[in-house]
């Protein structure tokens, strides 16, 4: 798939690329995401950067297999990064962050909704799952306030630099946001269709 482009009411996101190589690293800096992004490798260094930007963001777009947006404000500005990877069919996992200076605004969250109305309604999703190491409370608030139901706590589900931890899992459905699923759904019984 070629990348798209979609707009909210205050942001562009658009696939990162090499002009963004520079923003990447800057934000990388930040020991709040080297902290918390199991991906992040610390020290992240320019060509970290340089292998996002040039690589794995436009083969992810081309293999149907990772669908990577930056957050741009209208100046040009990097807010952030959110992307969906395809984890089964109809079912995908999405992942952000926000830089430092743009934290607390609402952007990651009006970004969350605007690429998982995309993806169920143009990637036929039917499940964006949100997974998160235990005590990433940040990450937790932009999930809930999205929408996504946390469903639990799984054991020793992610990997951070070499150390097994816990996460917290939850989910969004096109139900969740007033849309069609593309395959019918029933829920188990002890629980109501949403």
């Amino acid at each position: 798939m070629e990348p798209v482009t979609l707009t909210t009411a205050r942001l562009l996101l658009r696939a990162p690329g090499p002009q963004d190589t520079d923003a990447v690293h800057a934000a990388a800096q930040d020991p709040d995401l080297q902290r918390w992004i199991s991906q992040f490798p610390s020290p992240y260094l320019y060509e970290h950067a340089q292998s996002f930007t040039e690589q794995m963001v436009p083969d992810g777009w081309a293999a149907d297999s990772m669908f990577t947006f930056g957050l741009f404000l209208p100046e040009g500005e990097l807010a952030g990064m959110l992307g969906i990877t395809m984890r089964a069919l109809g079912v995908g996992e999405i992942g952000f962050w926000a830089t430092k200076e743009h934290r607390g605004h609402g952007y990651v969250t009006e970004a969350t909704l605007a690429v998982a109305r995309w993806a169920f309604t143009s990637l036929s999703m039917d499940r964006v799952e949100w997974r998160a190491e235990v005590g990433n409370r940040a990450s937790r608030a932009v999930a809930e306030r999205a929408g996504f139901t946390i469903e639990g706590t799984l054991r020793s589900a992610t990997n951070n630099k070499g150390v097994r931890r816990d996460c917290w899992v939850g989910s969004l459905l096109p139900s969740d946001l007033g849309l069609p699923s593309a395959a019918p759904y029933l829920p188990a019984p002890d629980r109501k269709a949403p």
